[in-house]
């Protein structure tokens, strides 16, 4: 809609204030924008005299919205009336799901030697000598264009959103997608893209979201990689503790596959991407505003490096070293011992088994499941394959093969989509409490030839192999008995023998509880999604940035007691209590003898099982 047009129609208006610790940051910007653009009018936000595209995430961004900010949202044109209360619901529901990162408490620093102390971003120890920051330029034979890159690029993080869905790194990814998308638009050659770039970080600069030029950064390092011109760290060969005022978000896996100890960085936060991908990848990092202090950039001998105190020690007395590697010692005696048995059954001391399954969610991390000692999936999340573009029959039967291939005991979910996640191409009503609607198996009554889609490739890769297929978000046993149904329509349709499939639900739905007598006539298997359990118990978003959930709440654990004295069929727990180790005993004790965990979590879990 032009400009001269809206100026027939009433314009529209809202206070809207930042209340996230974060601010109004890349994530929930990007999430913003791309509800405005649903919209064919006018709209656009105003802050300190400057105004902002709110369909345009990099100008959103350059308003630099910190907490406790109050901005005004304002829409022209046609459907702007609905437009503006869409976004005051989105805008409402971002600030609730965008928790302030976890601060992890310091144990007491008993060290000798002289330290600077900093917040930590991942906890660990290590011993190691300091390596300073430094990158060099690696040219490699180009037959891309710019566009042709800026595709690549494109494809790139839209692959890493979907190896990383069920982790925290996987909403950054989709986010720097969203970002580059924008910056396409209007920049068609690398010159014009490198001046954006430029232009956006300055006006970040000094600002409470400073960190996010990284991300702009990032995102001209992944351009030029495709160019054939990447900037690639310059690291040693032999262990090092890594100092450096920031680093690109794309630089961390390069970390992961070096001999980095630690990580020390001076001008970033834990909101940082750079610190979100950091925590994922499990290397003890600390965050040292000190620039003045620059004592300890070079220093050639070892210094300690303690995220668990949140303390980098630059002079440490021969004590303080060898109670540092004592601690290094006993940290890796337990990691190995754990890694060691991680395919061995996990016994309890009074010999009762418990089975370790994995949540998965796509082949990369199936694969990772078998090599860290899954029995099993307890959790395939078919969503990863639903990404930006519906994928074809052929895609979703060539990934599940190889998937089933891996395992003989598999529960696949059917697609959990719906209210906040929305998908491009399946269009939904929108919704004010996309958590009480259109979700999961309701999917069925708005979207049946997907989930048949879905299905049917489901049947072809199991190949009469007994795969377990469990509906999320059931309420009710006719909604069970009438996805059952769906599905048996679906195999007669196409002359498929499913007698070998089982089918279940999980539960995550109140009411499910007062009605498992009748479940158990109809289903072959129950999962507890504990998670989803618990938000609806007590009514409160479990991510929530001022209303906590208590994960250990006796009601949560009297409803556990409650499914595993009723329930007469294989009951399985795959919520995020499975992989909590201060819940293990509670949950052995009542009788849960299955737990599905992330692949990484496996071998810890096993471990703590074993002194139950």
């Amino acid at each position: 809609m032009s400009f001269l047009n809206t100026i027939f129609y009433k314009p529209y208006q809202t206070q809207l204030r930042v209340t996230s610790a974060n601010g109004f940051h890349l994530r929930p910007v990007a999430s913003f924008a791309n509800i405005a653009k649903r919209f064919p009018c006018r709209i656009w936000a105003s802050f300190k005299n400057k105004k902002a595209d709110a369909k345009n995430i990099n100008a959103l961004l350059s308003l630099s919205l910190d907490t406790q900010d109050c901005f005004t949202l304002t829409a022209q044109g046609r459907k702007a009336e609905e437009a503006l209360e869409a976004l005051t619901e989105q805008f409402s529901f971002l600030m609730q799901n965008d928790p302030e990162p976890y601060k992890i408490q310091k144990e007491k620093n008993l060290y000798e030697g002289s330290g600077v102390e900093g917040e930590i971003i991942a906890d660990g120890i290590a011993v190691a000598r300091l390596h300073n920051h430094s990158t060099q330029e690696i040219l490699t034979e180009n037959r891309l264009g710019f566009q042709d890159a800026l595709k690549e690029s494109l494809q790139e993080l839209d692959m890493l959103h979907s190896l990383h869905q069920t982790a925290s790194s996987g909403s950054i990814y989709l986010a720097q997608k969203e970002l580059l998308k924008t910056l396409a638009q209007t920049n068609n050659t690398l010159k014009d893209f490198e001046d954006a770039i430029a232009d956006a970080s300055h006006s970040l600069k000094g600002t409470p979201i400073e960190a996010k030029i990284s991300d702009y950064r990032d995102l001209l390092w992944r351009i030029k990689k495709h160019l054939g011109a990447e900037e690639k760290l310059i690291l040693p060969a032999t262990p090092f503790i890594l100092v450096a005022d920031d680093l690109l978000p794309g630089h961390i896996e390069q970390l992961t596959q070096s001999q980095a100890q630690g990580i020390v960085l001076k001008k970033t936060s834990l909101r940082s991407h750079t610190a979100i991908l950091l925590r994922a990848a499990g290397i003890p990092s600390l965050i040292i505003v000190r620039p003045d202090d620059a004592k300890y950039d070079f220093i050639s001998d070892m210094v300690i490096l303690d995220a668990h105190a949140g303390i980098l020690v630059y002079t440490p007395s021969q004590n303080d070293l060898q109670k540092a590697m004592e601690r290094l010692q006993k940290n890796k005696s337990e990691k190995k011992q754990a890694q060691d048995q991680r395919f061995k059954k996990a016994v309890t001391a009074q010999g009762k088994p418990i089975h370790l399954f994995a949540n998965v969610s796509d082949v990369k991390s199936a694969k990772e499941a078998k090599e860290e000692g899954a029995e099993g999936i307890g959790l395939l999340r078919s969503e990863f394959l639903f990404t930006q573009t519906k994928p074809s029959f052929e895609a979703q039967v060539h990934a599940y093969k190889e998937i089933f291939a891996l395992f003989e005991d598999i529960t696949v979910r059917t697609l959990d989509i719906g209210g906040d996640k929305a998908l491009p191409y399946m269009q939904l009503p929108y919704e004010s409490n996309p958590f009480l609607g259109v979700r999961g198996i309701r999917l069925l009554e708005t979207h049946p030839e997907i989930l048949e889609e879905q299905l049917h490739a489901i049947f072809i890769a199991a190949q009469r192999k007994p795969i377990k297929i469990m509906f999320p978000m059931v309420a009710r046993t006719e909604e069970f008995i009438q996805a059952k149904a769906f599905a048996y329509r679906v195999a007669k349709k196409y002359g498929l023998d499913i007698s070998s499939i089982r089918f279940g639900i999980m539960i995550e739905v109140p009411s499910v509880l007062f009605l498992l007598q009748q479940f158990n006539k109809v289903v072959d298997f129950y999962s507890v999604g504990t998670n989803d359990l618990n938000q609806y118990l007590f009514a409160i978003e479990r991510t929530h940035p001022t209303l906590k959930l208590d994960a250990h709440s006796s009601v949560l654990f009297d409803a556990l007691e409650k499914i595993v004295k009723e329930v007469a069929k294989p009951l399985s727990l795959c919520g995020e209590l499975a992989s909590n180790k201060e819940a293990i005993p509670k949950l052995v004790a009542l009788g849960i003898e299955t737990l599905s965990v992330s692949a990484k979590m496996i071998s810890t879990i096993k471990e703590e099982i074993r002194h139950v």
